[in-house]
């Protein structure tokens, strides 16, 4: 059994991914080519926000926001403990300082009751994370965050294609970012990403950031990256994108199969909010003696992933911020918890019975 399935995937649209390559390299524009630009009409359309620019990576998504806005040293930039290092260590690139907000302990995502207190002069944006597949509780951030004047930068690695009260994730705030990892729901053969806003003046930055700053050619304005998406990866989303809205609906299935086969045990799903829909970039539950299970899975053949065992604020990295254990309690027990099932579109109910069967 795979954790994450991407096989399958692939032989449903091999030969149409190997033609939209193929493409590419008869125009042999490997740097901003055509696909580019149709692939970021398709997700602007499908997101319902006037701009998306792609970028190199997901990681790069969040970097670029932050430059668009500015954020620099003496800058405070809101976010959570439990998360992939990237949402924190982009703060921390541009000599910002990562202000931690701690989670729910149900859907393990920023728990707005506590944002308000967090919000310092310094506060120069906020930046939650869509956990496992669904978005963090935009709607209350972004009215705590409008309150004090603040941007806020959805991280929708992980939820691109959720939604909340039919708005989809990344036209959730003034910014939403994403990933095209190869193991996301929506994912290249490589890296890649992109940035989503309403905002002629912030698209026109980003655009200028993603290609060193350069306005036109040899004229640099601003100081940027090299954050371009390659247009074979380009090709490659098109092809796969086609999919994607059947493959969230599998998800979805998928998701409540396990739901119903564990609904007698005592291991406690990701909650899903009223309203809030989500693309199951994983299924994943809370588990009292999570390390033994995984053990018991593994012995049966069955992968299991625990996220995050180690949340941001007692990594090395951020150890000059002085957050100490016990200063996010529930951040801490989610990561000391928490226990990633195999998840895809294609995961069929035996081999989830199966699964369901070794964690009885």
């Amino acid at each position: 059994m795979q954790f994450i399935d991407l096989g399958a995937q692939q032989k449903r649209i091999r030969a149409k991914i190997e033609a939209a390559v193929n493409r590419v390299l008869d125009h042999g524009q490997y740097i901003m080519g055509p696909e580019i630009k149709e692939l970021e009409t398709r997700l602007s359309e499908y997101v319902g926000v006037k701009h998306c620019i792609t970028c190199a990576s997901g990681t790069d998504a969040l970097l670029m926001a932050l430059m668009a806005l500015e954020i620099g040293p003496g800058d405070e930039v809101i976010t959570v403990p439990y998360t992939w290092i990237s949402t924190a260590e982009v703060i921390a690139l541009l000599r910002a300082r990562p202000v931690f907000v701690d989670i729910q302990p149900d859907t393990f995502n920023m728990d707005p009751d506590k944002l308000e207190a967090s919000i310092t002069p310094n506060t120069r944006a906020v930046m939650p994370v869509g956990i496992y597949g669904q978005c963090a509780d935009m709607t209350r951030i972004n009215s705590i965050a409008y309150l004090h004047n603040i941007p806020v930068i959805e991280d929708a690695a992980q939820c691109f294609g959720a939604s909340i009260n039919g708005i989809k994730a990344c036209n959730l705030s003034l910014i939403g970012c994403t990933s095209f990892f190869p193991s996301k729901p929506l994912g290249c053969y490589g890296d890649g990403g992109a940035i989503f806003t309403p905002d002629d003046g912030l698209a026109e930055k980003l655009r200028q950031i993603r290609i060193h700053g350069q306005k036109v050619k040899h004229q640099h304005p601003l100081v940027g990256i090299n954050g371009r998406l390659d247009t074979i990866q380009a090709a490659i989303l098109i092809e796969k994108f086609t999919l994607f809205p059947e493959e969230i609906l599998l998800r979805r299935e998928v998701a409540s199969r396990y739901d119903d086969l564990l609904s007698a045990s005592n291991l406690k799903p990701q909650t899903l909010q009223s309203g809030f829909t989500s693309v199951y970039a994983q299924y994943t539950i809370l588990a009292e003696d999570r390390d033994s299970l995984s053990k018991s899975l593994q012995a049966k053949g069955i992968p299991s992933v625990a996220y995050y065992t180690r949340p941001l604020h007692l990594q090395g990295a951020f150890a000059d911020l002085g957050y100490k254990e016990g200063d996010f309690p529930v951040s801490e027990r989610v990561a000391a918890h928490c226990l990633s099932l195999p998840m895809s579109p294609y995961l069929t109910q035996e081999d989830q019975e199966l699964v369901a069967a070794a964690m009885a």
